[in-house]
């Protein structure tokens, strides 16, 4: 973790140098696919899996220039109807990802131009299964869920223009300490509000 902080602080200040431009806006995720696999307690099956109604949101920040920012993420994602296979535990799940990305030409969010781009980054998820309905009885016979650290890297590929992306991604999860894994896959769109306002401004370069 100590390395990853490093490599973070030492890209974020190359960005810096290399334009120095900032972004605020957001982000929002459908999921097409979710499965995570809790901390094995040797009661139930850990995992669990979703294909339907999973969404995102959250705050993000870029810093950088049109050929490659450097961003910070916070999302809260929400899983309705995922379950367990073979076993109804309950339904639902949620997750936090706080993410740094390193994203490049049309992924940038600062490019006027459209392009392709393709982001690429990681840092770390809190993930919770079985958020409600937890069946009595696996409560019954010691089954708990509760909330579940795992690191996590990401990369994706996508189409950007003037503040707006929408790409596609991957982004794998594990923890060696409890065995716990995480995959999402999706589609993931970034809203960069003041290059989005530069549209409107006549003043505003091209």
């Amino acid at each position: 973790m100590k390395r990853f902080i490093i490599i973070t602080a030492l890209l974020l200040s190359y960005s810096l140098v290399m334009n120095g431009q900032f972004g605020i806006g957001g982000v929002l995720t459908n999921d097409i696919y979710q499965h995570y696999t809790n901390p094995s307690d040797n009661l139930s099956d850990p995992t669990h899996g979703n294909i339907l109604l999973n969404f995102g949101a959250g705050p993000k920040i870029w810093i950088g220039g049109p050929k490659m920012t450097f961003s910070l993420e916070a999302r809260a994602d929400i899983g309705l109807t995922g379950f367990t296979l073979g076993e109804n535990k309950g339904l639902g799940a949620v997750a936090f990802p706080f993410l740094a990305n390193l994203n490049f030409n049309g992924a940038s969010t600062m490019d006027r131009a459209g392009k392709t781009g393709f982001s690429i980054g990681g840092g770390i998820q809190f993930i919770k299964t079985e958020l409600y309905g937890l069946d009595q009885t696996f409560v019954d016979i010691g089954v708990t869920r509760d909330y579940f650290q795992v690191y996590v890297v990401q990369v994706g590929y996508g189409y950007g223009v003037s503040g707006a992306v929408a790409q596609g991604f991957i982004r794998y999860g594990f923890n060696p300490d409890s065995d716990a894994q995480s995959i999402n896959i999706g589609m993931q769109y970034d809203f960069n509000l003041p290059m989005m306002k530069k549209i409107d401004d006549p003043n505003s370069a091209l």
